[in-house]
């Protein structure tokens, strides 16, 4: 699944920016036309692709496979 993760993070981000160079128009006049939704969209959305590609190394790398069951593993 880690690598699923590191997979999908990239391609979530491919596939905004590819919609928001399709949908940008200076002659339209919808919301999805205009650039600052989606500046904001893609601003808001990359933190958390990054966030999945971590996610998804720490996975590969199998720091989920042995979670702790009380606070007493923690330290």
């Amino acid at each position: 699944m880690g690598i699923l993760w590191m997979l999908i993070a990239p391609a979530v981000i491919y596939f905004l920016i590819a919609g928001a160079i399709q949908n940008i128009n200076s002659t339209g006049t919808k919301d999805i036309n205009k650039p600052i939704p989606w500046v904001i969209i893609i601003t808001i959305f990359t933190p958390i692709a990054v966030g999945l590609m971590i996610f998804g190394f720490y996975a590969v790398k199998g720091e989920y496979d042995k979670l702790p069951e009380s606070s007493e593993e923690l330290n």
